[in-house]
């Protein structure tokens, strides 16, 4: 008995995508490290606190595009907040000292627009992602996180500042661990027998 033609170009999708399982292990285990790195951070690292957040950014942003070459719709999206994280963490890397500043000012906007994101990338793979409710708890975390951040003084702005970088490396961090898992899983159940 032979397979619909459909159905044998999406198991080739599905093996094309479960074959990338290994890249979000890396970036799992590269997004940990960074959240430690800010938890141990004080206040006079500014300039440190810069670069950082700055290559956070601009690493989220890759991850976006990458996410967008092997996803099965939604592109726009994926290419949209790439562009927002590589723009940000650009200018973050160029002045590392006003990225305190600005982007404590800032943050509150950008925990929201994050929320955002995960709010639409959960409701997106809901159908073929059985632990997408973790995407969504998370989305509902960072958006409250989001609107208390926003509503700080500035001081209190740029402390929380490096709590919560270290908390979204975090988050994204073991995000990318489920997906390395759940391609794992996926690229078995494709694998030509």
């Amino acid at each position: 008995m032979s397979q619909a033609p459909s159905s044998e170009m999406a198991r080739e999708v599905a093996a094309g995508v479960a074959r990338w399982w290994w890249m979000f292990l890396i970036t799992g285990v590269a997004w940990i490290a960074i959240g430690i790195i800010l938890m141990r951070f004080d206040t006079q690292s500014v300039a440190t606190l810069g670069y950082l957040v700055g290559f956070m950014l601009i690493f989220a942003g890759i991850e976006q595009f990458v996410a967008a070459s092997v996803a099965p719709g939604w592109k726009w999206v994926w290419i949209l907040f790439g562009l927002f994280f590589l723009a940000g963490g650009i200018w973050a890397v160029v002045n590392p000292i006003g990225t305190a500043a600005s982007l404590a000012a800032s943050l509150g906007m950008l925990f929201v627009l994050i929320a955002i994101f995960w709010f639409i990338e959960a409701i997106a793979s809901r159908r073929v992602n059985p632990l997408w409710w973790l995407t969504l708890v998370s989305a509902a975390i960072m958006l409250g996180m989001g609107i208390w951040v926003g509503s700080q003084g500035l001081l209190e702005k740029a402390i929380t500042l490096l709590l919560f970088a270290g908390f979204w490396a975090f988050v994204q961090g073991f995000g990318d661990f489920v997906r390395a898992i759940q391609l794992r899983k996926l690229g078995r159940l494709v694998e030509p027998r």
